[in-house]
């Protein structure tokens, strides 16, 4: 199971991309119990951000697109949920532009905890 690999731009981050490159890479997030749950919380923490809306949901994975505030980009947000190695694992990418000036990272840092706090 694997999520797109970032571009080159710096406009996205990834927690399969190669942790060597620190521009686009971002640890992924352990969990204990049922996958079921993990996808619960994440499309809870989701639902309940500003300017989220969910675009698919698998039992493993939550694909949803965010909506900055002020000149309303919309960005891609990806979680997958392995049940192998019992990681979360997820992607955050500006459809447009080359450089999003942290808005992906920043983004992941506010949601990891909320969705960490509940599992």
């Amino acid at each position: 199971m694997r999520l797109d690999p970032c571009p080159s731009s710096p406009n996205c981050v990834c927690s399969q991309d190669d942790p060597s490159d620190s521009q686009h890479y971002i640890e992924p997030l352990e969990y204990d119990g049922p996958a079921e749950t993990a996808v619960n919380v994440i499309a809870s923490v989701i639902e309940s951000s500003t300017g989220a809306v969910i675009s698919s949901r698998t039992v493993d994975r939550v694909d949803a697109v965010f909506t900055t505030r002020f000149f309303r980009f919309k960005d891609d947000v990806s979680f997958l949920v392995d049940t192998e190695t019992k990681k979360i694992h997820f992607r955050s990418a500006s459809r447009v532009g080359k450089s999003d000036l942290g808005a992906n990272r920043k983004r992941l840092s506010a949601l990891l905890p909320k969705i960490k706090a509940k599992l």
